[in-house]
């Protein structure tokens, strides 16, 4: 069997904690891979190996030839910045750059010259003020894979797991005041169909068992403190256990997520940001990876942010990365095997 091509990992903010926990997670990763290249700045990536680490880069011109360097060296696909890159200087923006290795990866697995994406982590603001027009990776990655063949619905959903929970988000980085309006039966019934379909597919889940958190305290209370767990998502759960979704009602979100409830189900649809994150972040604050669901590429990243104000400084935790490296290859040889 050929040996599978290699993950591309984006540098993400260069001026952030990115190449700092890349190396880390390729210091980590050498000996037993999975393999990765990363998209980025050659350059940067040297300088971030601190404490008097050797810096053991080498640019590629092909993401196949990382596999047989890895164990040895950092294999890049050097795509430099322009300018000198400073950690921690997060009001200097680097959005051309950043956005660039977004695409450049996800071309790259659109050829199957990379078995996935693993995004390091970008800021958002100073992309939106260098005009950037999406919300974020998820939705950026969307756009540049939607003219590409899919299987299943097709996304973007948004998914954080950590251990034994994942958790799925209706609406991703919606204010909470306009979280109601957003909550319709069409997007609730969207997210747990590209759910359920990932599930069986990246996951190898045979029968994904959902359960989907409600909206108010103790989901609504049989309408006296709420309605939309009635006029909303009930009429969503009757229309996909329709469609042979196994589906629960609404319920309680604050009895979901304890250990023995995290038993009955295999993922959780939560309604907004706050309600899929924090028990994620709960369970495993180092470990919750970002999966995308839904798109023609796999895509996973670390589940927290830039971090500009410990860049530079060795500090940052690679543990993250490291589990959405492992996870992407996972994901990606489980739809390799079924192709």
């Amino acid at each position: 069997m050929s040996r599978p091509a290699p993950l591309a990992l984006t540098l993400g903010d260069p001026r952030g904690v990115g190449p700092e926990i890349v190396v880390k997670a390729w210091q980590a990763l050498r000996e037993t891979g999975p393999d990765f290249v990363v998209v980025g700045d050659a350059d940067c990536l040297r300088s971030a190996f601190l404490g008097g680490d050797e810096p053991t880069v080498e640019t590629v011109q092909d993401p196949g030839e990382a596999s047989s360097l890895f164990r040895h060296v950092l294999p890049v696909l050097d795509t430099p910045d322009e300018r000198q890159l400073l950690p921690g200087a997060a009001a200097d923006t680097r959005a051309a750059s950043i956005v660039r290795w977004i695409a450049q990866a996800a071309d790259l697995a659109l050829q199957g010259k990379a078995s996935g994406v693993v995004t390091a982590p970008i800021a958002k603001a100073p992309l939106y003020e260098a005009g950037f027009a999406f919300p974020g990776h998820t939705e950026f990655l969307a756009e540049l894979t939607a003219d590409a063949p899919h299987v299943g619905p097709r996304g973007p959903v948004m998914m954080l797991t950590a251990r034994d929970l994942r958790t799925v988000l209706v609406t991703i980085h919606t204010p909470l005041v306009q979280v109601p309006a957003a909550v319709s039966v069409k997007n609730v019934m969207h997210t747990a169909r590209v759910t359920a379909a990932a599930l069986k597919r990246d996951f190898g889940v045979e029968h994904p068992r959902l359960a989907l958190a409600g909206l108010n305290p103790h989901a609504g209370e049989s309408g006296t403190i709420g309605r939309e767990e009635i006029e909303v998502l009930a009429p969503a759960v009757a229309l996909l256990r329709g469609e042979g979704i196994d589906i629960s009602d609404p319920r309680p979100a604050d009895t979901l997520f304890h250990e023995a409830a995290r038993q009955t189900f295999d993922a959780v649809v939560c309604l907004y940001h706050d309600q899929a994150l924090i028990p994620v972040k709960t369970l495993d604050f180092w470990g919750g990876v970002n999966v995308t669901l839904g798109l023609p590429i796999v895509r996973t990243s670390p589940d927290h942010g830039a971090g500009f104000d410990i860049a530079g400084q060795g500090i940052a935790r690679a543990d993250s990365l490291i589990h959405a490296i492992r996870l992407a290859a996972e994901l990606a040889e489980r739809r390799a095997r079924a192709s």
